[in-house]
């Protein structure tokens, strides 16, 4: 679906928790999981990422992810992002 700009709209989540072990990635406590948002592209996405993994820097068990919603919710598109 385009968005206002004419680009095609790429949904994006980004969120973080504590992981239970380095290197993994299952979380200590799913509800403490921090759901920072979702972008309508991945720049965007990147963008908060980068900040949350930096005030969390830290904590060596957290960890915040990008999920490529757009390609959950069509997993048949070949659309760069």
């Amino acid at each position: 679906m385009p968005v206002e700009d004419g680009k095609k709209q790429l949904l994006h989540l980004v969120f973080g928790g504590e992981l239970k072990k380095l290197g993994g990635t299952e979380f200590r406590d799913l509800d403490a999981l921090d759901i920072v948002g979702i972008y309508p592209d991945y720049q965007s996405a990147l963008s908060a990422w980068k900040s949350k993994a930096q005030a969390s820097v830290d904590n060596a068990h957290m960890r915040y992810f990008v999920v490529h919603l757009h390609r959950l919710l069509d997993p048949d598109a070949k659309a760069a992002g």
